[in-house]
């Protein structure tokens, strides 16, 4: 574990130079850099301030080594996802992951969807209407599953809702085998993202046609992959990230 790689680590994967961090911490630039080659220690305050550039814990940049990340995550980019109609559907239960993705699975053979496109994509996401009471006394969570329609599929079939999403920008991660450790990977890559594009948290009113953030899962060669995609301007801004911008 090294407090100095570690913050060398989240200045890359937020694509900042050492100039610019100083400039945001208030210190020269021969400080950061004696910082991330372990020839000085931040003081106690300046780690504060670096946790809240980077959204992370203290615990993370004194204690873990974040560098064993570095296989996991992608370089975070931006693509252009072209509109597209979906047809979708919400469970809340106890597995709602689980319990969506089946059923639109089973909605997509019974329609006819597979057969005639077997790469259709599925996609999902965090369904967030559920009450802290169905939560906390009854463990139940929401997840959307949706199916991205293919060009030339018209075919309406019952069952779920359709919806349209219009072109947008993301800013997309991929994890390489996220389920390995769910509740630590899948997280951590949105907090990237979030920290990435400036921001604190998501938007509390969403774009109406524009997804705030969803995931895809695919295997390649034997081994699951899982892109998160974040709009990028879905996410909420706090004044501590204004005083720089990165060009993407």
């Amino acid at each position: 574990m090294s407090i100095g790689k570690n913050i060398q680590y989240l200045r890359k994967q937020r694509r900042i130079t050492q100039e610019q961090l100083s400039e945001i911490v208030r210190v020269s630039r021969q400080t950061v850099s004696k910082w991330e080659a372990d020839e000085a220690t931040p003081e106690l305050g300046k780690l504060v301030e670096l946790c809240e550039l980077f959204s992370c814990k203290l615990d993370m940049i004194v204690r873990e080594d974040l560098t064993a990340h570095e296989g996991i995550y992608s370089p975070i980019t931006i693509r252009r996802v072209p509109a597209f109609t979906m047809a979708r559907y919400v469970i809340i239960s106890p597995n709602p992951e689980d319990d969506v993705n089946g059923y639109m699975d089973r909605w997509a053979q019974r329609c006819g969807l597979l057969s005639a496109y077997p790469q259709a994509k599925r996609i999902g996401w965090d369904f967030p209407h559920v009450s802290s009471e169905q939560q906390n006394r009854f463990g139940l969570h929401g997840y959307v599953a949706a199916y991205i329609l293919p060009e030339g599929y018209d075919h309406v079939c019952p069952g779920v809702e359709y919806a349209k999403q219009i072109e947008a920008d993301y800013a997309v991660i991929t994890i390489t085998d996220p389920f390995a450790a769910a509740f630590e990977r899948i997280p951590n890559a949105y907090r990237r993202l979030i920290a990435y594009l400036d921001g604190t948290g998501f938007r509390e009113k969403p774009h109406d046609e524009i997804l705030s953030c969803f995931e895809y899962v695919y295997e390649r060669d034997g081994v699951t992959y899982m892109d998160v995609f974040i709009h990028v301007d879905g996410v909420a801004k706090a004044d501590i990230f204004t005083t720089f911008s990165v060009s993407v």
